[in-house]
This record gives C-alpha cells, sequence and structure tokens, in this order.
C-alpha cells in the first residue's frame, strides 16, 4: 500500500528522518511535513480535502472534472489545487492532468499544552 504520512513537525526531525533513509538505504516512506498546525490547516482545509477524496483512487483528472467531483467553479479548484500542488498531496501527471499518486493517508500529530515558565 502506497501511504502518505502527513504531520507536523520540527526541521530536526525532518532531518533525521531524511538522515536514517540515506544512512540504512531503507525507505522511510513518503512524507509531508508542516513546520506547525498553523500551517497544517491553512493549507489542508475542508474544501481541500474534499478534493483528496474526490481524487482517491480515481487515476489522473482534468481539474473541470475535479471541480465537477466536488461541485464547486473551476476558478476556487484551481486555486486547492495549487495549493495541494505546492504542498505535495497532488501532483501533475505528464499530460497535466492531476492526480493523488496514494492509496492511504496517515495524519501524525500531537497537540499538548504549553510548558509554563
Amino acid at each position: 500500500m502506497n501511504t502518505v504520512t502527513i504531520e507536523v513537525a520540527d526541521r530536526h526531525t525532518s532531518e533525521a528522518q531524511f538522515l536514517q533513509a540515506m544512512t540504512t538505504g531503507r525507505p522511510v516512506g513518503a512524507y509531508i511535513t508542516f513546520p506547525n498546525m498553523q500551517a497544517l490547516w491553512a493549507t489542508l482545509t475542508a474544501e481541500r480535502w474534499d478534493i483528496v477524496r474526490a481524487m482517491w483512487s480515481a487515476g489522473p483528472l482534468t481539474l473541470r472534472e475535479v471541480a465537477r467531483r466536488v461541485d464547486r467553479d473551476v476558478k476556487g479548484v484551481l486555486t486547492d489545487v495549487h495549493a495541494l500542488l505546492d504542498a505535495g498531496v497532488l501532483e501533475k501527471a505528464e499530460d497535466g492532468r492531476i492526480v493523488f499518486p496514494y492509496d492511504a493517508v496517515h495524519v501524525d500529530f500531537m497537540m499538548q499544552a504549553a510548558a509554563l515558565s
């Protein structure tokens, strides 16, 4: 199964994952990492999750087809698709169509109260 892990992690954690893959030669899987919760929620809005769900297992789709599947105007979907492309959630196929290249998504983050000084 081709799973992507979406996580909130600092730069140190991301670099450690990269170094682990480089030193062991074993892939650690696909990761999309955000530096904080605000960046994650600004990128992965409810409407953008709708796009991801509509594209799940659909193969490459045109922008118009994505807009039709989520029942939204093409211009608004275009903006959201570009944000998802920039984040690495979606990819562009060779023919220019858009694809969600994963079979599963694992979202991984922890929230805790900030330590009092």
